[in-house]
């Protein structure tokens, strides 16, 4: 079975514990700080799939690692480490992100600029652009790209909108070297 498929299995049974206790925002937090520490700790992801390591002692590095988790989350991540599944934790908290943002009605979205930009002007382009896509509100992300010159970058899913300077010149490069 795929990895993505096992993820998605995963996820959608966190889901409905969520659902059940009402602690979507806790649950999606707790697996973002593990998916964190993992995609930052690249080492860890390997002392945990090593072989020759005893069971029990995984589980001891995991509970001092994430014991300020949810039960719910600790247990799946304890889940993950039986069953030698702790290369799709990052893949987990990302479908459940998305599980949970569908009930919510709500888009996960980066915003490339060249400075950083303040809440008002985050929460202007989350209604513009939301509205847009046919959700009720962006989750943002501020990301600082100085080869845009000015202007945004807004990436959604596999939409992007581009309405910055460097954008802007390199359409208007490409149609000068058509004709």
């Amino acid at each position: 079975m795929s990895s993505s498929v096992v993820s998605k299995r995963y996820a959608s049974a966190l889901f409905e514990i969520a659902k059940e206790t009402k602690m979507f925002d806790q649950f999606e937090d707790d697996l973002m700080t593990v998916k964190e520490v993992f995609t930052q700790n690249p080492t860890l992801m390997v002392l945990l799939q090593h072989p020759k390591m005893d069971m029990q002692k995984k589980k001891e590095l995991v509970k001092e690692g994430f014991g300020s988790l949810s039960s719910q989350v600790l247990n799946t991540v304890y889940l993950l480490v039986d069953r030698h599944r702790t290369d799709i934790i990052p893949a987990v908290a990302d479908e459940f992100a998305v599980l949970a943002n569908q009930v919510r009605g709500t888009e996960d979205a980066i915003v490339y600029s060249v400075r950083l930009l303040n809440e008002t002007e985050l929460n202007e382009l989350s209604a513009a652009f939301a509205k847009r896509i046919g959700k009720t509100s962006l989750r943002l992300k501020n990301v600082i790209d100085q080869t845009l010159i000015g202007g945004i970058k807004l990436k959604i899913g596999n939409r992007i909108f581009d309405g910055s300077v460097s954008g802007k010149l390199a359409r208007i490069e490409k149609q000068l070297v058509i004709k």
